[in-house]
């Protein structure tokens, strides 16, 4: 464990220099919470529509993607208080001026939807954290204005909330850097990550400031498996070769290639409406021609016919309607290929 701890604070921000281990993203979820519940001696959580934080209770009543996680479970965990995540393409302001908003710029309504929810429902004073994911994943592959992450970042210090960041799926070089939080600039207060971080072996990490975790009483949360010597050995190698065989900068490059690539078959294809994406984590989004109408079946459709030759891709999003290209990063430029044509084969075979 102490190993992998030295391993992870070369990738780190210094001031992130505590660390509680778990076996999974949905455990590390509830860990963050309680953490910041104590750090703070505050109750409530602002998480987002869109957001996928897992299935224990905990971690559902701050999921917001599909209610199929949802139902039949509640009343579920109370003082989360959910607020619109910034997604652009589905913005009215946006949709009426396309080129004007984006990762670059934004019309910042969701941050003021935001701080109208710390005034209308639950105050500052009442407040522990925001949650977020940097990159929306099951909720859509949603990449937000660099300015809404900032925007999160600068009202959690100017009301004294923590800025929790879930990189469960985005972190460990998916976007092309280590963690997704670095495209926008900020440092979080908590993060936490798992999946690939010991790629495949059961393990997540809650990560904070020193000044932080020595708040939390003794005994306060734990668990019997949490950084076994097994998995914490899978993450340093997994660290190491991220590394040493440059993955990361591999997901930056390739990922660039993929988005120009798939958005030439866009202008081919009117089915579908958006492209968006960082790194080796990009989401089609398909809808009815002429339209913004979610269009499930053809996505639907569209994996299927990649399946029977051979590509497997996964759907996502509140109506199943986008794809999503999350490729293992040792991917080379020639099998990025093979599966673009297999995807635009696809697509003129739904056609």
């Amino acid at each position: 464990m102490l190993g992998l701890i030295k391993a992870l604070q070369e990738v780190l921000p210094p001031n992130l220099d505590a660390f509680f281990f778990a076996n999974s993203g949905a455990e590390a979820v509830e860990a963050s919470v309680k953490f910041a519940r104590q750090f703070t001696s505050k109750t409530n959580i602002i998480a987002f529509q869109g957001a996928f934080h897992g299935r224990t209770v905990g971690a559902m009543s701050l999921t917001a993607s599909k209610t199929i996680y949802r139902s039949g479970y509640q009343p579920l965990m109370p003082g989360v208080f959910f607020a619109p995540y910034a997604y652009c393409y589905r913005c009215p302001k946006a949709e009426a001026n396309p080129q004007q908003f984006g990762f670059d710029n934004d019309c910042n309504s969701t941050i003021e939807q935001v701080s109208f929810l710390l005034k209308s429902q639950t105050s500052p004073e009442e407040t522990a954290a925001i949650l977020v994911e940097p990159v929306i994943g099951e909720g859509g592959y949603i990449v937000p204005p660099q300015r809404f992450i900032q925007g999160l970042r600068q009202l959690c210090d100017d009301n004294n909330l923590l800025l929790i960041v879930d990189e469960i799926q985005s972190g460990m070089g998916r976007t092309g850097r280590f963690f997704a939080f670095e495209h926008f600039d900020i440092v979080p207060d908590i993060l936490i990550i798992s999946k690939a971080l010991a790629s495949g072996m059961p393990l997540s990490c809650v990560i904070t400031r020193r000044e932080l975790m020595d708040r939390t009483k003794s005994g306060s949360h734990g668990g019997t498996f949490g950084g076994n010597a097994v998995a914490c050995t899978a993450a340093i190698a997994t660290l190491q070769v991220l590394q040493e065989e440059g993955l990361v900068e591999n997901a930056a490059r390739l990922g660039q290639t993929l988005l120009s690539k798939l958005k030439v078959i866009q202008e081919r294809h009117p089915k579908i409406g958006d492209i968006r994406g960082l790194g080796l984590m990009v989401g089609v989004e398909f809808v009815i021609p002429d339209s913004r109408t979610p269009d499930t079946d053809k996505a639907k459709m569209v994996q299927k016919a990649c399946l029977e030759e051979g590509l497997v891709l996964l759907t996502c999003g509140t109506y199943d309607n986008i794809i999503r290209w999350i490729p293992p990063l040792i991917i080379n430029e020639k099998e990025l290929d093979e599966a673009l044509n297999i995807f635009e084969n696809a697509m003129e075979r739904v056609a």
